[in-house]
């Protein structure tokens, strides 16, 4: 299912995380163990999930890591399909001998 301008993950970790509660930035970063400025990009939307983060993520906030992956595919995606001009791609036809 394609989704219609997915939100980066940074973005939702901020309105759905911490917003709420009321985390600071350096309180979670902390948790994360990671530096504030690592989790400043993220939230900003200068970073993208890794692997490691999104083990990160998933030990602090509870979701899987293969979802914050995906959350970030989708969105990296997303923003791909609205910068990239494949005008000059073409398909390769393929025939076996």
């Amino acid at each position: 299912m394609n989704m219609h301008n997915p939100p980066h993950p940074g973005e939702f970790i901020k309105e759905i995380f911490m917003e709420p509660f009321d985390l600071s930035s350096r309180r979670v970063a902390t948790n994360l163990n990671v530096s504030h400025s690592t989790l400043t990009r993220l939230i900003r939307g200068d970073s993208s999930i890794t692997p490691e983060m999104a083990l990160r993520l998933s030990r602090v906030f509870g979701r899987s890591p293969e979802s914050w992956l995906t959350m970030q595919d989708n969105y990296s995606l997303w923003v791909a399909k609205q910068n990239l001009d494949l005008s000059s791609v073409t398909k390769l036809e393929l025939v076996s001998t």
